[in-house]
């Protein structure tokens, strides 16, 4: 059976994560590998990928291995990302997610250009970058993480100051994650999707594969409009 292309890729970008050799079963279920130096979550904690009808989970010690797979046997695929399910499962003392992992191919894009408004290409880099995160304020601009893109940033002034703005950091596997963010006040205007729109045109002319992780619906909606398709979440657990 032929496998969808999109999510073939989006498989390889995380099975190149979990830092050692794992496959999501073709046929659909969860394998659980021991990898201390995965990069799906943090060091020490469990990681949960699900794309598709499958899974794959890392765990950082072989004395873990046992206790995560047969707990999350219990489960089905499609509630292995989310946190009150594991809860309910495994001892858990703290999650990060779940967030949804979407992507999209050149020819699903939908660019979107705002009403009246030009974005404007500048470097990653640039000052007028950390001022809008200083505006968003901490918590919405770690959530971003504009701070980390290795593309340049596509911006949106208004009164000459930034608004707006998207990047992507160059992740393995020609993947492009995506960075979004916007002044609280500016919200609700298309500017994410104008932005977002010109970070992910970059991306692909480059043959990247644009990844859009997000936890909050706001932004999961942004991505929906610029066509990407949710194929499935990530999670992080740290065990107590």
């Amino acid at each position: 059976m032929s496998i969808d292309p999109l999510l073939a890729r989006a498989r390889g970008l995380w099975e190149e994560l979990a830092s050692v050799s794992v496959s999501f079963a073709p046929t659909g279920g969860v394998s659980v590998v021991v990898s201390p130096q995965s990069r799906m979550c943090p060091s020490g904690w469990v990681g949960v990928v699900v794309l598709g009808n499958s899974a794959i989970v890392t765990v950082p010690s072989e004395d873990m291995t046992e206790t995560v797979r047969d707990a999350l046997a219990k489960l089905p695929v499609g509630a292995l990302a989310g946190a009150h399910s594991v809860r309910g499962v495994l001892p858990v003392a703290r999650v990060l997610g779940p967030a949804a992992l979407a992507y999209v191919s050149d020819d699903r894009f939908r660019p979107v250009v705002a009403c009246g408004l030009t974005a404007e290409q500048v470097p990653g880099e640039h000052p007028d970058l950390r001022r809008l995160e200083n505006v968003a304020g901490a918590d919405d601009s770690d959530e971003a993480g504009l701070a980390e893109i290795t593309s340049p940033a596509f911006v949106i002034r208004e009164g000459g100051e930034v608004v707006a703005a998207a990047g992507y950091r160059s992740w393995p596997s020609r993947t492009a994650h995506v960075s979004v963010l916007t002044a609280p006040e500016r919200r609700g205007r298309g500017l994410a999707q104008a932005t977002g729109s010109g970070a992910v045109a970059h991306a692909l002319a480059g043959g990247l594969l644009p990844q859009w992780r997000a936890r909050v619906p706001a932004s999961r909606r942004v991505a929906l409009a610029l066509g990407f398709r949710e194929l499935g979440a990530q999670l992080s657990v740290e065990l107590a």
